[in-house]
């Protein structure tokens, strides 16, 4: 469905279904001006998101010949329609130079061979690594081939007619997030740096240390520029987005003293241990119960929480055929070390 939200820019939302996905939707953006037009993100590699996705830009009646499309980021929801959108047109794809690696590496596959030997590590049996190759939407639903792509960086300039967008990069959620910003009208696409009735997934990349520091200096950093609109890449915003970013930056500080008081309980042990004695929203169901894909998620938001802790001098990892973490000050001491740190991410 095409629906026009905002006016000098005009932009336009389509809203792209992400099937059996908690994320239900991408909100696929078009900004429009002088016979010029830049898509933002495209949704899943599956027919229900090319359809949407195609309907809606066949009712804007683009000219694809200056036409481009802007990459938020590297996971499959967002870039999934890449090439097949693009082929055979003059236009540009824009995406940050380490999400085109990443995602290149994805796509030809060696790099999942690498992710699944960190999960394995983290407690992930081979049979359920096997199954994830399927069920894994961040897995299954890629890109279907290799595309190229102009790399982006902070403060580079897109324009779409006369409109001026600034390139934001907000490492965290992923090493190359990029957002977009209209200073002229103090418009913001958060793409999933900030979203507003879910909290976006920080997890470990072995091209990125510390994801969850980085993520939260990005929110820091984010809370500088002036937004009176704020455009996320999934559902709704209802809310102010300086009050969005401190409830976000409090919800690390709560999974950071969980993460803390289990690893008291359960020392010595991997990452999904320690993922399945953690608060999720699982709608009533047990810790064995939750999606297979969904506790892939859970077990790399939780490595990223221990990541942080090693890197704060808080945790060390032994590393081994599982891995197994341990405290290394009273869980007591760690809280208070933790709530001292986020007195410099609060306002």
């Amino acid at each position: 469905m095409l629906t026009k939200i905002h006016e000098g820019p005009d932009i336009f939302k389509i809203d792209v279904p992400l099937p059996n996905n908690p994320l239900k939707n991408l909100n696929c953006y078009i900004i429009q001006d002088n016979k010029d037009t830049l898509i933002i993100d495209t949704g899943f590699n599956r027919p229900e998101c090319k359809e949407a996705l195609l309907a809606g830009l066949d009712e804007l009646q683009a000219d694809w010949e200056r036409t481009n499309l802007f990459l938020t980021h590297l996971h499959s929801d967002h870039t999934g329609l890449a090439p097949a959108l693009m082929r055979g047109k003059p236009g540009k794809i824009y995406i940050s130079q380490i999400d085109h690696m990443i995602l290149n590496g994805s796509i030809r596959g060696e790099r999942w061979k690498e992710v699944d030997e960190i999960y394995f590590r983290e407690g992930f049996t081979r049979e359920q690594l096997k199954e994830l190759r399927t069920s894994n939407p961040a897995r299954g639903l890629l890109p279907e081939s290799l595309f190229e792509a102009e790399h982006v960086a902070d403060g580079d300039k897109i324009h779409v007619g006369r409109w001026e967008l600034r390139c934001v990069s907000v490492p965290g959620h992923t090493p190359g997030q990029m957002c977009l910003y209209c200073a002229e009208k103090k418009l913001m696409f958060t793409a999933d740096h900030v979203l507003f009735d879910i909290t976006p997934n920080i997890t470990t990349w072995q091209e990125q240390k510390d994801s969850l520091g980085k993520y939260l200096d990005s929110l820091v950093r984010f809370r500088g520029f002036e937004m009176e609109t704020a455009l996320p890449a999934h559902r709704q915003n209802h809310m102010d987005v300086y009050e969005r970013i401190c409830q976000i930056i409090e919800h690390h500080l709560v999974r950071l003293e969980e993460t803390v008081d289990t690893l008291a309980a359960f020392p010595g042990t991997h990452a999904m241990q320690i993922a399945s004695g953690l608060k999720w929203s699982m709608r009533g169901k047990t810790w064995e119960e939750f999606p297979l894909s969904q506790r892939w998620f859970a077990v790399g938001e939780t490595a990223a929480h221990l990541d942080y802790l090693i890197c704060r001098g808080m945790a060390k990892k032994k590393e081994g055929e599982q891995n197994a973490y341990c405290l290394l000050e009273p869980a007591g001491e760690c809280k208070m070390r933790l709530r001292k740190i986020w007195d410099g991410y609060r306002e």
